[in-house]
């Protein structure tokens, strides 16, 4: 009896170690996948038919990846601390960074719940789509509840249309902003992290899980 004992202390004193090592891993990578991110936040890139404003950047693919590799809620605090670093040099009182966080958990986190029940290459394609999709959609209630709002505490709102009718000058009304701008652009950024993501995941996939 003893001996059975001493065999599964034995067993579990093997067992944590290994349990220690992969959190570990798993805290590192994520660590990186944070950094990387908020690098990328900065390399923007402006777009056609959008405002001089509205820059495309791939801060969520490492969130992304994240949520692929580990699950959604590693994508969802990737996305989290990102975030929270970009406090550091908020110019909205941390209403952006708030908002561009519940637009990235709204991209990673259904994508990273889809993958996990079916790691497939499929799986992964649907999980992108759906999670674009997501992504603007609260996008559109972020700006219109969120963002536009704290706009127009310091600039008239017929100014802020004015800006995204340069772009797209059938646009006349907050509401247009949201719909016809605000939504494919985030999308288009859902999909463009997405297709990144699907090209270098696998390759990166052996280095983040050891």
């Amino acid at each position: 009896m003893d001996a059975k004992t001493d065999g599964a202390v034995n067993g579990a004193q093997i067992r944590r170690p290994s349990g220690a090592r992969n959190r570990t891993r798993m805290l590192a990578g994520a660590a990186m996948l944070t950094a990387v991110s908020f690098v990328l936040h900065f390399l923007e890139f402006p777009i056609p038919l959008a405002p001089a404003h509205m820059k495309m950047d791939l801060s969520d693919m490492p969130a992304l990846i994240g949520a692929f590799a580990y699950g959604p809620a590693w994508g969802a605090a990737i996305e989290l601390v990102k975030n929270l670093l970009y406090l550091l040099r908020t110019t909205t009182g941390g209403v952006g960074e708030l908002a561009n966080f519940l637009m990235g958990s709204a991209l990673v986190v259904p994508a990273g719940i889809i993958y996990k029940r079916n790691k497939t290459r499929k799986t992964a394609v649907r999980a992108c789509v759906i999670g674009s999709i997501c992504k603007g959609i609260v996008a559109v209630f972020a700006n219109y509840w969120i963002m536009l709002p704290l706009y127009e505490s310091f600039m008239p709102l017929e100014r802020i249309i004015s800006m995204y009718a340069s772009a797209l000058p059938f646009i006349e009304t907050k509401l247009d902003v949201v719909l016809y701008s605000v939504l494919p652009f985030n999308v288009l950024k859902g999909a463009l992290s997405s297709f990144v993501t699907m090209l270098i995941y696998k390759r990166l996939s052996p280095v983040l899980k050891g």
